[in-house]
């Protein structure tokens, strides 16, 4: 059975153009089903911000045969060494809505019980370069409902040029995530998902688009000095 793995890294800014020009790919690295390499962003920063345009933090999303297949990536090719020391999270599909190429996103669906356990949601979208300005007009106000959501734990949003966008966030529960996204949260101006989404409706923004949705199977190392990210008791400080 496949697995999925979300790295974050932080690297000099030599190794981030190398990164990004020469990702890890799965004619190279046995094993490797697909992987993105993109730039982190911070959800809701401003349109011309350095965060938005590039960063030396590093996210790689990927999809293994197996857990062999991951191991031996971390502990034999160089990048995967770094990324062993970095954080990251082992993952389970659950569900999926929409489709991307690329990633081998199983047909069936498991439902484990996420009322008491985090549950990570992921988007991945190639974009129609003629509707990003309206895209980040309707997708900034999400992305910070998000990101000062008190439902997550950690959320980012991520880039690779010259097209594909990310969003990446872990909720304490699935039912504060399903909440945020039909607009029954606790926080202000709640209903900026669904808004997004009716404009989407009538003329969409992306080529591709999918939302995915993961069970955690185990979290490794620290990221900005903090760890445990998916212990349903972390809060933000």
């Amino acid at each position: 059975m496949s697995i999925f793995t979300y790295h974050l890294i932080k690297l000099p800014i030599i190794q981030v153009f190398k990164n990004m020009i020469f990702p890890i790919n799965s004619n190279k690295i046995e094993g490797l089903i697909y992987a993105e390499t993109m730039s982190a962003m911070i959800l809701g920063s401003a349109i011309f911000s350095k965060s938005r345009i590039f960063s030396r933090e590093v996210v790689v999303f990927a999809q293994w045969e197996n857990e062999k297949a991951l191991a031996d990536f971390l502990s034999t090719h160089s990048f995967g060494k770094k990324l062993n020391k970095s954080w990251f999270l082992k993952l389970q599909f659950v569900r999926q809505w929409g489709n991307i190429s690329g990633f081998h996103i199983p047909e069936t669906s498991n439902q484990p019980n996420t009322e008491i356990n985090p549950v990570v949601a992921i988007t991945l979208a190639r974009m129609k370069f003629l509707q990003i300005p309206r895209f980040i007009r309707w997708g900034r106000p999400v992305e910070k409902l998000v990101r000062d959501h008190s439902g997550t734990t950690l959320s980012l949003a991520s880039i690779r040029y010259p097209n594909l966008v990310s969003t990446f966030s872990i909720w304490k529960t699935q039912k504060e995530m399903t909440d945020m996204v039909y607009g029954h949260s606790n926080m202000p101006k709640p209903k900026r998902h669904i808004d997004a989404m009716k404009e989407r409706n009538k003329k969409d923004f992306h080529y591709e688009l999918t939302t995915l949705r993961f069970k955690v199977l185990s979290e490794f190392g620290e990221w900005n000095g903090k760890s445990n990210f998916t212990v349903i008791n972390t809060t933000k400080e």
